[in-house]
């Protein structure tokens, strides 16, 4: 299955998954998690490269491999500006603009709503059954378990209902178009999931 990764694009998402740990890990710390000291930075920086990398990675291989299901190739591109947006965002206004690329997919005709609405679905989808652990982890763990638990959750959230916006290329609007039920689900549980991360 990874054969099917070629090298460019495990640069480009190396490139992106960098990029995003840099932004997330921005935001935590201006959140207060981390202390003030090159440790805490570092730690906060480590924690953030395993639950980003999981949620980012997983998230764009999803669509990826969706796609390989239906005999079509994709192939994640990285996007240098917005990989420099999503950082400046976390630097000056503390939130992550999260779109550091996309899965581009080469299909000889059109795809079908159905089609296009399932491979959209695979990312978010992804990113909201990755949560379930983390949020496990976040609620039973305790000390570094914990701040794994509390910040995977947290991300995880973010990259779901982000993607899960109606707009533009965003999955969204892919997924809308197809079926709204299937649409008002995720982004209910995405958000919901979110907000938790919050306030719990």
């Amino acid at each position: 299955m990874l054969e099917r990764i070629p090298p460019r694009e495990w640069r480009d998402l190396g490139i992106a998954w960098f990029a995003i740990t840099l932004a997330f890990t921005i935001v935590f710390i201006r959140e207060g998690i981390s202390l003030i000291s090159l440790t805490g930075y570092l730690l906060i920086f480590g924690v953030s490269a395993v639950t980003v990398g999981m949620g980012f990675i997983l998230h764009e291989l999803a669509h990826k491999f969706a796609a390989l299901h239906y005999g079509y190739w994709a192939e994640f591109r990285k996007d240098n500006l917005m990989l420099l947006v999503a950082v400046a965002m976390a630097a000056l206004a503390g939130f992550v603009f999260a779109a550091p690329g996309a899965t581009v997919i080469s299909a000889p005709a059109p795809l079908s709503r159905r089609e296009n609405g399932v491979i959209s679905t695979a990312g978010p989808g992804t990113n909201l059954l990755l949560a379930v652990p983390f949020v496990a982890l976040a609620l039973a763990g305790s000390g570094l378990l914990s701040i794994v638990g509390s910040m995977g959750w947290q991300v995880n959230g973010m990259l779901a209902a982000f993607n899960l916006l109606p707009v533009g290329p965003l999955d969204g609007k892919k997924i809308l178009g197809w079926s709204p039920a299937a649409f008002g689900l995720l982004i209910a549980a995405a958000f919901g999931l979110l907000v938790a991360s919050y306030l719990i």
